[in-house]
């Protein structure tokens, strides 16, 4: 993995941590945007921790341009509070997930596992109220310039109805129970959703989920 950070200290305090592990190992090490970009683009990391605020370039644009060039590679950001909107701009700009560094070295490796495993850190607690803070807070500019058809509309039913629980940040066993399904069924919901909205996952289903759901009510 990739860890970015403009202090050194950050840097290598985290990299002890995952270095501890028998199953994490730090590719690279960057201290500004523009070198994690270079180094992700070299290393093709399959998880980059990103600090959000840089000089230069800062995280948001760095996680921008390294999700778009590299589908694969997952970004985690740090940030010091759990509502702020630099953190939701990392998550619109395709990031899987963020962490407080307030975190602890158990949560840090968990949440790098579960990234690494193509799925994202989705903590109903937290992202959410962040996504829905800063969706709720545009809504009507979204609203007044959303032009096309319903984006939702390529969903069946029963799509929309697992769309509907990953919205509300069910884990799959969570949504087999509520729509008496099978988890191997409800994995194949959420795959197929995931290719036709173009999302890269879960957190990124929420955020279409609430800015569709914002729109639908302000219209």
């Amino acid at each position: 993995m990739l860890l970015v950070d403009d202090h050194a200290l950050i840097r290598t305090g985290n990299a002890l941590v995952i270095e501890a592990t028998d199953d994490l190992d730090v590719a690279g090490e960057a201290g500004s945007g523009e070198e994690a970009v270079c180094l992700a683009a070299s290393l093709r990391p399959d998880v980059v921790l990103m600090d959000l605020r840089m000089p230069g370039m800062g995280g948001i644009e760095a996680t921008r341009q390294i999700t778009a060039a590299h589908r694969e590679t997952r970004v985690i950001v740090l940030t010091t509070f759990d509502l702020d909107e630099y953190a939701f701009g990392s998550l619109r700009a395709g990031a899987s997930a963020f962490l407080l560094k307030s975190a602890t070295a158990a949560q840090l490796t968990d949440a790098i596992r579960t990234v690494a495993a193509g799925d994202s850190v989705l903590d109903p607690r937290i992202t959410r109220k962040l996504i829905e803070t800063f969706v709720v807070a545009d809504a009507q500019t979204r609203a007044a310039t959303a032009t096309g058809p319903d984006p939702l509309a390529v969903l069946s039913p029963r799509e929309i109805d697992v769309f509907s629980c990953v919205v509300e940040g069910l884990a799959n066993a969570e949504i087999a129970t509520r729509l008496f399904l099978s988890v191997p069924t409800v994995k194949t919901h959420v795959n197929r959703i995931l290719a036709k909205l173009h999302a890269r996952d879960r957190v990124h289903l929420v955020i279409i989920g609430y800015e569709n759901r914002m729109q639908s009510t302000s219209s």
